[in-house]
């Protein structure tokens, strides 16, 4: 039995993180949550029992063996080495850590390997990269990827708990024929899309879109591999779809690329286009797996395919 500590235990995704561990009855010997000042002396529900929530802070993680971040990247960067410092093993959520060249980015079952190489903090990749990646990883197995193109449809949850509540406020407002306001997302979200996920860098493409880019290039080891991101958020509480078009070293039929995706752990293909079979962000949320359909030739691309992949970004982009 481990003891285990969640730091952003009040957040969309620290509430997932506890109700995974409840789920798969975690064998826990303790278990500490911990979250900003303001949340201090509050208590949550967990296995029946009130667990009550504490200010993160260097000494209480003394004597944890595992501590979760689903917090911000400045609360990581701050934290995360005093809890190793400690003992503990980090598996971080944030964005802190993922390219620091010591630190692991790992997707369990794309490259679950590179654990090993850990020095006590552990990267989790941005939920849009998983959400591709767990569909394009076992491709790039059986015929190696030469090119990507990926455009994203993420949900409001992307931005945690506040983007769902703006979203469902703007939404009620603007049936009941209401003004109404947007300070998470830069436009008003509801009956929209916004081409615009995280902040525009000097290419003009968003921190969201380089991550896709730098995160997919480090976690199937391919430093070099061209990927090009659209980063776009939809009026959709939570789930997160993707089209993406790739180029591979060689033919691939849609119905090979089916059979290899079918057999890949964690993946459900849905694609029976004749009967409106298709990854729906609807079915997804709450899942564990990742749904890919519309597998088909791409006509743009030499050797190319073009897909549909659907995951929950709350469970399986961060918690999980």
């Amino acid at each position: 039995k481990s003891r285990v500590g969640i730091v952003g235990a009040t957040g969309a995704v620290g509430g997932e993180v506890l109700k995974i561990l409840e789920e798969r009855k975690f064998p826990l010997e303790e278990l500490v949550l911990f979250a900003s000042a303001r949340s201090e002396g509050k208590t949550v529900q967990f296995g029946g029992e009130k667990i009550t929530i504490h200010e993160a802070e260097s000494a209480a993680f003394s004597g944890l063996d595992i501590v979760f971040f689903a917090a911000g990247g400045g609360t990581s960067k701050n934290l995360a080495p005093e809890a190793v410092r400690h003992g503990a093993v980090v598996v971080d959520k944030s964005s802190a850590w993922r390219m620091d060249r010591s630190v692991p980015l790992v997707i369990p079952e794309v490259n679950g390997e590179d654990i090993r190489t850990h020095n006590g903090i552990i990267s989790s990749p941005n939920c849009s990269t998983i959400v591709m990646l767990m569909a394009l990883a076992p491709l790039h197995r059986a015929n190696p990827i030469k090119r990507i193109i990926v455009d994203t449809y993420q949900s409001a949850s992307g931005a945690g708990g506040k983007g769902i509540v703006e979203l469902t406020e703007q939404t009620q407002g603007i049936l009941a024929g209401k003004e109404v306001y947007h300070s998470t997302f830069p436009h008003t979200l509801a009956f929209n899309a916004l081409p615009h996920v995280e902040d525009f860098a000097d290419d003009d493409y968003t921190t969201e879109e380089i991550k896709m880019q730098n995160e997919t290039r480090k976690i199937l080891h391919a430093p070099d591999l061209p990927v090009s991101a659209t980063c776009v958020r939809v009026p959709v509480p939570i789930s997160h779809s993707e089209a993406v078009h790739i180029e591979f070293e060689h033919p691939f039929d849609p119905a090979e690329a089916r059979q290899v995706l079918s057999e890949a752990v964690g993946v459900v293909v849905q694609d029976d286009v004749v009967n409106k079979v298709y990854p729906l962000a609807t079915e997804a949320s709450g899942k564990d797996e990742i749904f890919v359909g519309r597998i088909r030739r791409d006509l743009a691309f030499e050797n190319g395919l073009s897909i549909w992949t659907v995951g929950d970004n709350l469970r399986k982009g961060a918690a999980l």
